[in-house]
């Protein structure tokens, strides 16, 4: 094959490509109805939405108990055990009470000592009242007996308190539960003297039936949860960290000062938490309900798409083909963005499938999700 043959067929190789490769591209408005794109598609609807704020919360304990010793004792005998729930009243521990039976028994013999003397002394300044009157007896006599008597009487108020305070001691020496609530982890153990108000302390109970779960907002939302406490209850929903169910309850307190460092305000909400699901010190995601509104635009989240000139969705027209559309979305909810501008309720919107598309080409409709 001589040198023009040659250049020939690589002339002719080279216009097959450009052939091949000009056919290949052409991806226009044109050609589109002829390159049907499958999409997945939902409608736009119209329902009320309630507006909602979303922060993270930690749950604490409703009450927190710190049980100490109130004498200086010998603990004798522990009743409960480590982790069970308790009632108020509940009898948790015993303290060896034998000296301060002692110190009550003493105390009633002095009150009876001083009681008995008082009783005389009285008599004494009666009967000296009685000669005064006859002329036997000189006043100052009878102010003296007078004097001893009050003196008595006195000394068998301050007995009688003295025997108080020993019963109280003795009291003492059984420690009962304070309220309703969780036990944790015992500090002390038989045998292990105990001392007034120290530390460690005995043992903590957390009452966690109901509970407070506490968070944090932005200020800027102060304003309008102020403006909706004074509506009624605000609904507040606590879903624990790998949970899915919700547990309901109630705003109940909004702190006075506003965080500088952070620019957050806390507020404090009540569960019932009767099934003991929301726990002192756990995370959880709150969702403060403040009000709801009325006959939004609403469509799947995965609709809208993000552009160089904002966010846009693609509209199915009735002919097949496809309109971009700048929307402007109020706020995303779960799966759903509610939409306040470029969308009417039952418009046809693509929800997947979005990345074959351009304005005007024409689409085919499946259900699911389109083939990989």
């Amino acid at each position: 094959m001589n040198s023009n043959h040659r250049r020939a067929l690589i002339l002719l190789s080279v216009v097959a490509m450009l052939f091949i490769a000009g056919g290949c591209t052409t991806k226009t408005v044109q050609t589109a109805p002829l390159m049907a794109a499958r999409v997945v598609v939902a409608k736009a609807e119209q329902k009320n939405v309630p507006i909602n704020l979303t922060a993270i919360g930690s749950a604490d304990a409703f009450t927190s108990v710190s049980v100490k010793a109130q004498v200086n004792a010998v603990l004798e005998q522990v009743h409960i055990k480590e982790g069970e729930y308790v009632k108020k009243g509940e009898l948790l521990f015993t303290l060896d009470a034998r000296p301060f039976q002692a110190a009550l028994a003493q105390a009633q013999a002095t009150l009876a000592r001083d009681k008995a003397q008082a009783q005389l002394n009285g008599v004494q300044a009666n009967r000296y009242a009685e000669l005064y009157k006859a002329g036997v007896a000189p006043k100052e006599q009878l102010d003296e007996m007078q004097a001893n008597a009050e003196a008595q009487q006195a000394a068998v108020h301050a007995d009688e308190a003295a025997v108080q305070a020993a019963q109280l001691q003795l009291d003492y020496c059984k420690i009962y539960a304070p309220t309703d609530g969780r036990l944790g982890a015992l500090q002390v153990f038989p045998g292990n003297i105990v001392k007034q108000n120290d530390v460690p302390v005995l043992i903590v109970i957390n009452q966690i039936t109901p509970i407070f779960v506490n968070f944090s907002i932005p200020e800027q939302y102060f304003s309008a949860v102020e403006q909706f406490m004074g509506k009624g209850e605000l609904q507040v929903e606590a879903t624990p960290y790998g949970d899915t169910k919700t547990e309901t309850g109630t705003l109940t307190f909004v702190d006075n000062t506003v965080d500088n460092t952070t620019g957050t305000i806390k507020l404090k909400a009540r569960f019932p938490n009767t099934d003991n699901r929301l726990w002192p010190g756990q995370f959880s995601t709150v969702l403060l309900r403040l009000a709801q509104d009325e006959d939004a635009t609403v469509v799947p989240s995965q609709a809208v798409q993000t552009g160089s000139r904002g966010d846009f969705i693609y509209v199915v027209k009735s002919d097949s083909t496809v309109e971009q559309r700048a929307v402007k979305v109020a706020r995303t909810m779960g799966g759903d963005s509610v939409i306040s501008a470029g969308i009417q309720p039952g418009e046809t919107v693509v929800t997947d499938g979005q990345l074959r598309l351009i304005p005007g080409m024409k689409v085919q409709i499946v259900s699911g999700v389109p083939g990989s």
